[in-house]
């Protein structure tokens, strides 16, 4: 097999002989993007023995000695396991508990939540606001499961009212994005809404496909998109609940 060596630094050296130069991060460290962490934080949590070798990962499915954040025992995981999951026992048994799954489906807002919003996210939710009115008071979601390692989601917007969240996919720059490994974490974030009751639209753009039966696939964010958005809601939820929140209604 091939060494590689790859843009984000890790792997072998580049330009050495018989290595393969890739124009891309490796695969830990766009998983640690995806899942909006750093690799910092990855290296505060494993075995102190260990901090050197994970540095250099590239592997998403080395196995390392993590230490719980909540104090609960060391245990073995994957970095994979480790970024998507709880992988401590104790910690997957409190997220089981009884008074954790009361509060799956809640919205609530996380004081402390720093997600990047694009351009063309914020031009959607303020083209949508112009349709419904939207509650800025909520950004996050509790959900049955983990996901990213915690029991909550983030969506680009959040309908309360209406049970459903509006996320904007496309390629980005790289042509990657919404691709591939990042397809299937969309999937799995829609799956973990709708086990608590909630559905997702997904405006896929760009030359992206549809994702699931609430995707509306188009080449570029456009009012046309946004009124499609608003149509599949009411097919969703009823024409009342959406003429209840209307930008124009007394609901």
């Amino acid at each position: 097999m091939a060494a590689v060596s790859f843009v984000c630094g890790h792997g072998a050296a580049a330009g050495a002989p018989g290595v393969v130069t890739l124009r891309r991060a490796c695969p830990v460290c766009m998983l640690v993007h995806e899942t909006q962490r750093s690799r910092a934080e990855l290296l505060r949590r494993v075995s102190p023995a260990q901090r050197s070798a994970l540095g250099a990962e590239t592997r998403i499915g080395a196995e390392y000695e993590w230490r719980c954040s909540r104090g609960h025992d060391r245990y073995r995981a994957t970095i994979v396991d480790q970024l998507t999951g709880t992988a401590c026992a104790k910690c997957r048994q409190s997220a089981a508990a009884p008074a954790a799954r009361v509060e799956a489906g809640v919205p609530y807002m996380n004081p402390g939540l720093r997600v990047g919003t694009s351009i063309t996210e914020h031009r959607l939710k303020t083209m949508l606001a112009e349709r419904i009115r939207l509650n800025h008071r909520v950004n996050a979601i509790h959900i049955a499961r983990t996901f990213h390692g915690r029991r909550e989601v983030w969506p680009d917007i959040i309908v309360p009212q209406l049970r459903l969240t509006v996320e904007y996919d496309d390629p980005g720059r790289s042509r990657r994005a919404h691709r591939g490994l990042k397809a299937g974490t969309d999937a799995d974030k829609d799956d973990a809404l709708r086990e608590v009751g909630w559905e997702v639209i997904r405006v896929r753009a760009g030359g992206l496909g549809p994702l699931g039966p609430n995707s509306i696939v188009c080449q570029s964010l456009s009012a046309d998109v946004v009124d499609r958005v608003v149509q599949r809601m009411r097919e969703l939820r009823g024409d009342a609940a959406v003429d209840a929140i209307t930008a124009t209604g007394s609901g």
